[in-house]
């Protein structure tokens, strides 16, 4: 089964609603089933004591989803047959997304706050939580508190929160072991900007949700660093794994009808000779 791809927009988006409508529409046309924003607030995302010793922190202000946009945003990709998803950063914000989102995303700095699994799990909606820089054991922890709470649909993102990720580094068989410690759905959240990667992750190790962060031109704020995708590249990425897809067929060994005109140029069985002998006798060249 295709894996079903998430445009995660992150704070590519300049506060800009018709940008980030065209988030949302790109990611349709590149074959995306989801598009995923993220909506905090920085007096809320980081510690008073920690904002007040940093201005990039504080700029990050700029960086904040308006809440007003999320029922336009939601729309559109209802619009558009996409999935509409977002993160909350903090606990008000399950209320205002639980209108308009498809599924709830935990991000991995999150996945210790026992709070916030629980209001995203009560709210009744499928949960996806990224377990970068986790333990197994944290992610345990993390699993129950989220199926204490409610939640009944779960899908587990292997993650390596470095950004970008080196590709020696992405660890693509943990998938494998939180499929088998969890048995739940798992996906891959890829900083790697790397098509093997991806391509890895779904063909060996069955990834069944493949997130990505997706820019639109190389300008969003979080481009710079590395981590983000561009529309072509990912489009390119998406078209070979659907093609790859279709490939897998019955497993049925019977000849393919493109094989069918040549089997009577077979070497016949009498003297090792091509074409058979009934086709010998009426070829005319």
């Amino acid at each position: 089964m295709t894996p079903n791809f998430v445009a995660e927009v992150s704070s590519n988006h300049f506060r800009n609603l018709d940008r980030c409508l065209r988030f949302i529409d790109v990611a349709a046309s590149i074959g995306c089933g989801a598009v995923k924003f993220q909506l905090f607030k920085v007096e809320e995302l980081f510690a008073p004591e920690i904002l007040a010793k940093s201005e990039k922190l504080r700029r990050r202000k700029n960086w904040e989803l308006p809440p007003e946009f999320l029922p336009l945003l939601s729309s559109r990709c209802r619009s558009r047959d996409l999935l509409f998803s977002c993160t909350p950063f903090y606990l008000e914000a399950v209320n205002e997304l639980a209108p308009y989102v498809d599924f709830f995303k935990i991000a991995s700095y999150e996945l210790l706050w026992k709070e916030l699994l629980q209001a995203c799990a009560a709210a009744g909606k499928p949960v996806v939580l990224s377990t970068g820089m986790a333990t197994l054991n944290e992610i345990g922890r993390a699993v129950g508190t989220l199926q204490t709470a409610g939640c009944r649909n779960l899908t587990l993102l292997h993650c390596v929160s470095g950004y970008p990720t080196p590709v020696q580094e992405c660890n693509l068989s943990a998938i494998e072991t939180l499929r088998k410690t969890f048995n739940c759905a798992v996906g891959w959240s890829d900083h790697s900007v790397s098509a093997a990667v991806i391509n890895r992750a779904i063909h060996r190790w069955g990834a069944s949700m493949v997130e990505f962060h997706l820019d639109l031109d190389g300008h969003g704020e979080e481009f710079a660093p590395g981590h983000c995708w561009l529309p072509e590249p990912m489009a390119s990425v998406i078209q070979d794994v659907k093609a790859a897809m279709t490939s897998d067929g019955s497993g049925e060994k019977v000849p393919a009808p493109a094989e069918l005109p040549d089997r009577d140029w077979r070497a016949d069985p009498s003297d090792g000779l091509r074409p058979f002998k009934q086709v010998r006798v009426s070829w005319n060249g």
